[in-house]
């Protein structure tokens, strides 16, 4: 599913060169659910830009689903992100004065979906997500935060990507909505998706069946549960 091969990234500031990654080699396999944790610098956001296809390594090669991510251009990356990624991020990114089903049917704006079979499809993906559906009618801004993330979950799920991208998920959140939430990702890939969670709670990590620790852009330690 995913495989990075010797990945860098370089970030340069005049004359200043700033090393976030620093030559990463690893497998993720389909069906896994991994966290990549680590501290504030550590170069988990530069690695997560580059999983997600929104940057390009510096050096290195990053393979998704069979296919060389570091070569390909912008316009082919963007339909990479739309048909291979799901994207679950820390401030949900829904629109505020916008309806839940009105929210998860935006990546398929641009599809050859009628509108019928958009509000179908979120429907699907919000029960799927755990939303209740007497909130489906609802504006995103009358909704918890714990319920956001369903939303936010469902919308990443409407195009049936390959992966799941959840960065930082659960850092809005109070610890009792975390764990509800992490629930959700757990049951999501009990039924087969494959799950990068990026985060920088250990708790948080462990609900996660592999755990990658990044460290001055470096991998410190790669523990799989038993």
């Amino acid at each position: 599913m995913i495989e990075c091969k010797n990945i860098s990234k370089t970030y340069v500031n005049g004359d200043v060169e700033t090393q976030a990654v620093r030559g990463l080699n690893f497998k993720i396999e389909k069906g896994e659910f991994v966290a990549i944790i680590g501290p504030s610098g550590s170069g988990k956001s530069s690695l997560m830009h580059i999983l997600g296809a929104l940057d390009t390594p510096t050096s290195g090669e990053y393979f998704l689903d069979g296919k060389e991510v570091s070569k390909l251009n912008d316009d082919d990356l963007s339909d990479l992100r739309r048909e291979k990624i799901g994207f679950v991020f820390q401030s949900f990114n829904l629109l505020p004065r916008t309806t839940v089903l009105r929210n998860v049917t935006l990546p398929l704006l641009f599809s050859d979906a009628t509108q019928k079979e958009r509000e179908q499809r979120a429907r699907e993906a919000l029960k799927y997500a755990g939303m209740e559906e007497s909130k489906f009618n609802n504006l995103s801004n009358q909704l918890s935060g714990g319920q956001m993330q369903r939303v936010a979950i469902a919308r990443s799920l409407i195009n049936n990507p390959a992966i799941i991208l959840a960065d930082e998920p659960t850092g809005n959140l109070d610890t009792k909505t975390s764990h509800v939430v992490m629930q959700t990702f757990l049951e999501l890939n009990s039924r087969g998706h494959t799950i990068v969670l990026i985060t920088h709670e250990p708790e948080i990590a462990e609900f996660a069946q592999r755990v990658i620790t990044i460290r001055d852009g470096l991998i410190e330690s790669d523990i799989k549960k038993k």
